[in-house]
């Protein structure tokens, strides 16, 4: 894993030249190696041995307070002390300045060796850069600072046990808290009362204090509750209340865990379901949870965007390395597991001694499905975190170009790894056979562990509809042309090598029927006949960013000496465009009809 790491971050995107911008001007390949070797250290030594103990010892909640194995607890103390929540800060706040690909890079460590106790650390980094970028300097000081400090950790509260992704539907309610509500120092203060569902990371005793973030609704001028989206506002809702210094003031808050949701996978994780406002822990005498509010009344969900996009590609990078894991694991397994017999002209000689699984054909297919999946997703999330580095770092249009393309991107950088990720994690249990459904290897923790994260920060549903309905055709389709000019310099470039030519004629014509498959579904000018076919579009457009990810990887392997590594990453893109890209056709094809068969089923025909 790491060669591939090194590869895609040095030869490939070229990270060492982010050190001519100001921002990273002190860092240097060496630096940046040394962040990486850390890094892979703490997960081996602090992660890796404790990921089955995790999912076995589930979080235990006595009544009084949640038990997490001693294991973790070290596990994130050693992460707080690497200094790696405030990676990608500045020097001020105790940051490293790390540009977001070194980043991203370091953290596929830690999601492939546990990637449950992991998501303590992604979700209080996103809190933290969320009120970094919304909130005030007395909310950045308080609550940002401390997170990124390893102080306190943090969570993201948006659903609801009624809602669950349809946010406009939250039913928690938040009100002034009395006359001098707006002059609170660290923001204008609320009370809220409702509940929260599935919260990760939402009750325990790793810190000593946890931030959450809740979306609420306030009411309107008129006192009424606003409908939709337009109610809702941000808010930070302490566990434990805190002065302006950021010193707890020995106030416990209304938050209260009314129990904890045992899911199929990311056991190491806490996740709950949350009471604000019960009056379980009245604060000065009343019920109601105290509650800040970040940015404007009644923007809350763009703000909350802010810490979801970031969380995104979290969740992509999570899938990428479970599905890396497994693939590493059944590689492993495959070399050393004797079976059966090669056939020759003859048919098989039983004379002969087994050799290993890894000799047979299928074998092969199921391992270099594997690899193409998951190496290709890899790259994948360390280009977008790339994107992320222009959009901050890079002058005018180049900027604005990198941050057009990302949001194109953010849904795929999501969804894709997702599902072929965990198609890799299917497989590598395949390759183990009966071993693998058994607890005596780690293939089957993997995939349930990965099962989880199509739902996680968005479902496939939620991210076609998103793709379909709003990243390809805003701004009159300029983030979809930007992405194909950009797919066709790609093209351009791989046609100069023979041995790539094929593979770019076969995404030239992919990316072709994507741009007919999208006009199609708009032809009629109607969201429901565009959007009722927005999940096989999702399939097919990341299917054909995948393709041109393998094109500019396949590239950078062709341009360098040929050895058994280079032939890997060009045998993994023959294999995707040979055997994966082709699916397109059938998923655009419902698309380009605008297939009514979905949309027109009734609930009775069920």
């Amino acid at each position: 894993m790491r060669a591939t790491l090194d590869f895609l971050l040095n030869d490939w995107l070229d990270v060492e030249a982010l050190t001519q911008r100001p921002r990273f001007a002190d860092h240097s390949r060496e630096t940046f190696d040394s962040v990486l070797d850390t890094c892979e250290r703490i997960a081996r030594e602090k992660f890796a041995p404790f990921n089955r103990l995790t999912d076995t010892e589930e979080p235990r909640f006595d009544g009084k307070r949640v038990h997490l194995p001693e294991a973790t607890h070290a596990a994130m103390q050693a992460y707080v002390a690497s200094g790696m929540l405030a990676a990608s800060q500045d020097y001020e706040l105790g940051g490293m300045q790390l540009p977001c690909v070194v980043e991203m890079g370091a953290r596929s460590f830690f999601s492939a060796a546990s990637v449950a106790m992991g998501g303590y650390a992604m979700l209080t980094q996103g809190n933290a850069h969320l009120l970094m970028a919304h909130g005030t300097a007395v909310q950045k000081e308080v609550f940002a600072k401390n997170e990124l400090a390893g102080r306190w950790f943090g969570t993201m509260c948006l659903s609801e046990p009624q809602a669950g992704s349809s946010l406009s539907d939250v039913a928690t309610r938040a009100t002034p808290d009395g006359d001098g509500y707006a002059d609170d120092p660290l923001g204008p203060r609320y009370r809220l009362k409702g509940n929260k569902m599935w919260i990760s990371a939402g009750e325990h005793e790793l810190t000593e204090n946890i931030v959450h973030l809740v979306l609420a609704k306030i009411p309107g001028p008129d006192g009424k509750t606003i409908p939709g989206v337009r109610g809702i506002s941000l808010f930070i809702v302490p566990k434990k209340l805190a002065d302006t210094e950021g010193r707890l003031t020995g106030e416990r808050n209304d938050v209260a865990l009314a129990g904890l949701n045992h899911k199929l996978g990311y056991r190491g994780t806490t996740n709950t379901l949350l009471n604000f406002g019960e009056g379980r822990f009245p604060v000065r005498g009343q019920a109601g949870a105290i509650g800040y509010l970040v940015g404007e009344p009644g923007k809350g969900l763009a703000c909350m965007f802010h810490m979801m996009n970031e969380a995104r590609i979290g969740v992509g990078l999570g899938a990428t390395m479970l599905g890396y894991a497994g693939y590493l694991a059944s590689l492993e397994y495959a070399r050393q597991r004797p079976q059966g017999r090669p056939v020759g002209p003859g048919g098989k000689d039983a004379a002969q001694p087994q050799v290993a699984i890894i000799e047979h054909a299928d074998v092969k297919r199921m391992l270099l499905a594997q690899k193409a999946y998951c190496e290709g997703a890899l790259a994948l999330e360390l280009y977008c975190a790339r994107l992320v580095d222009e959009q901050h770092t890079a002058a005018g249009e180049t900027s604005a170009e990198a941050a057009l393309l990302l949001e194109v991107l953010t849904p795929i950088a999501k969804s894709w790894p997702s599902e072929w990720c965990l198609e890799a994690n299917s497989l590598a249990i395949q390759v183990h056979g009966g071993y693998g459904y058994t607890r005596d290897f780690p293939v089957e923790q993997y995939w349930r562990d990965n099962r989880l994260n199509m739902i996680h920060e968005g479902t496939h549903g939620i991210q076609g509809l998103d793709l379909l309905g709003r990243k390809v055709v805003m701004d009159g389709g300029k983030g979809l042309a930007l992405l194909a000019d950009r797919v066709n310099r790609t093209i351009e470039g791989a046609m100069q090598h023979p041995e790539l030519a094929e593979h770019a004629n076969a995404l030239a014509q992919a990316l072709a029927h994507v741009g007919r498959a999208t006009k199609a579904a708009w032809a009629t000018g109607h969201p429901a006949d565009a959007l009722a076919n927005a999940t096989p579009y999702l399939q097919a457009f990341g299917h054909t960013v995948l393709a041109w990810i393998w094109l500019e990887v396949g590239l950078c392997a062709a341009q360098r000496e040929a050895s058994d590594f280079t032939r890997g990453k060009l045998a993994a893109a023959a294999y995707f465009f040979r055997y994966e890209l082709p699916k397109i056709g059938p998923w655009l094809a419902v698309v380009e009809a605008r297939d009514t068969t979905c949309r027109e089923m009734q609930e009775a025909w069920f």
